[in-house]
């Protein structure tokens, strides 16, 4: 400023005192640690039994099973012209573990496309089941009789299900329900008569089908596990029954999964700026909350352990009327012992809330680690924003039973490993290269395993964002 120039405040009067700007100058500002917006609660990874899985390999032992077909069927779209993948076809139980690619290729082309208008009856009770039909697209119900003889919604089905499936191996099977669409509906339908030509032509299949049909007479429990033979209530001296309990013979085996990251730093940023506080700590730190959230979001969504793709078929259930109803969480309850847990997204939660109004409900709450957490029937509701939601704002609502104690669902980890910071979590120092960069790398061992099909149920499809 040269001699003579007066210094003047925003108002255009000359200033009387020293600005707060220059005094900033002198002055020692008070910091906050780095935040992130990316960080979430992370109540799946709070909640999850971790069980120390030696070897990276966990192995769930059960009791053999002639339960079959439990998965779903996907299908691809072309125009509206659907069609079923031919190796799709093995999820049935008539073709599970049959893999001739051309066999189940000419199976596929002779499955019809129907649609189904929403009230159109697709199978009525008492009639031959000689058909098959596989749901591409829509929403059916299996309806009963209840015990006043009025009509009863047995269960509802949804996209990728199948339903009429013993009609390939029982030529006398009859429909124990009736299948009747609740929306517009796209089946393909394949008939009994059209498996049995191409098994007159294929000798794999005829043969596999053979020894399918072998399977229903062994003598199982409701599971679908081989029974044990018991006697009860007997007297005298009958021959008591023979028994032993059998186990699968390849059970499935949980590796760890991985996620890691190579973290940088520059030495210089490394020595001189350290105060107040320590720069590679923070950057690790944060590193560290960015990896368990990928965790947790590989726990659900992972292909081939997450929960979201691990849950049987039987666990599966689709909401009556497209919301979350105190409904639709009861019999999402009913399908378990124990429930200790429910994860839903947050605007699924808000659903389920807004359910809940229309009833004049109100749901309890518990206090968890200082928060106030909704409960049903006194299971906590947990919030999780890694459940996925889809472009037609709808989500799934996840149901566990959890431990090993419990045959429930566990976590799986490795602790002990080299520059452990956390249990299966390791910061590894890898060197100084020649630009000065100091490098960490940083890195997660994780998985999940469900032990018994019953402890883990998912309410799918489920609407949030009707509010009428």
């Amino acid at each position: 400023m040269s001699v003579g120039e007066e210094v003047r405040s925003e108002q255009g009067k000359p200033q009387q005192s020293l600005g707060t700007a220059a005094a900033r100058n002198l002055a020692t500002t008070t910091k906050s640690a780095p935040q992130m917006q990316e960080i979430s609660s992370r109540w799946l990874l709070r909640n999850l039994p971790w069980v120390n899985v030696q070897g990276g390999t966990y192995r769930v032992n059960r009791r053999l099973t002639y339960a079959v077909g439990d998965g779903r069927i996907t299908f691809v779209k072309t125009g509206d012209r659907v069609e079923v993948i031919p190796a799709e076809l093995g999820e049935l139980p008539a073709l599970r573990s049959f893999e001739d690619e051309e066999v189940l290729a000419e199976l596929a082309q002779r499955c019809r496309q129907q649609e189904f208008a929403p009230g159109s009856v697709i199978a009525s009770f008492g009639s031959r089941t000689d058909e098959v039909h596989l749901l591409a697209h829509g929403r059916i119900e299996k309806i009963g009789t209840g015990p006043y003889g009025d009509d009863a919604v047995l269960g509802v089905l949804a996209d990728g299900a199948y339903l009429g499936e013993a009609a390939l191996l029982d030529p006398d099977a009859i429909w124990e329900y009736t299948a009747r669409a609740d929306t517009a509906c796209t089946v393909l339908t394949l008939s009994r008569q059209d498996v049995d030509q191409v098994a007159e032509r294929s000798e794999p299949l005829r043969e596999h089908l053979r020894q399918l049909r072998s399977i229903p007479e062994q003598r199982t429990n409701k599971y679908g596990e081989k029974a044990v033979e018991l006697a009860a209530g007997h007297s005298g001296e009958p021959e008591i029954p023979h028994t032993f309990v059998d186990y699968e013979a390849r059970p499935r085996e949980y590796e760890l999964s991985i996620a890691q990251t190579v973290l940088r730093i520059h030495s210089r940023v490394a020595d001189l700026y350290n105060q107040p506080m320590n720069q590679t700590e923070q950057q690790l730190r944060l590193t560290v909350e960015a990896l368990k959230e990928r965790q947790e979001h590989e726990l659900l969504n992972n292909r081939e352990f997450g929960l979201l793709h691990n849950c049987e078929y039987d666990q599966r259930l689709q909401p009556h009327d497209g919301v979350p109803s105190p409904d639709d969480l009861d019999e999402l309850l009913s399908r378990r012992r124990g429930t200790k847990m429910l994860l839903a997204h947050p605007r699924a939660i808000s659903a389920i809330g807004r359910e809940l109004n229309k009833r004049g409900l109100v749901p309890e709450t518990i206090d968890v680690a200082g928060n106030r957490i909704p409960t049903w029937r006194g299971v906590p509701i947990y919030p999780c924003n890694k459940i996925p939601v889809t472009e037609a704002r709808t989500s799934s609502i996840i149901a566990m039973r959890t431990g090993e104690d419990e045959q429930g669902v566990i976590g799986l980890r490795q602790a002990g490993i080299p520059d452990e910071i956390e249990p299966s979590l390791s910061a590894r120092f890898m060197g100084i290269n020649e630009q000065a960069i100091i490098s960490y790398l940083v890195t997660a061992y994780y998985s999940a395993a469900v032990l018994v099909p019953d402890a883990l149920g998912v309410l799918e499809n489920v609407e949030i964002g009707r509010w009428r």
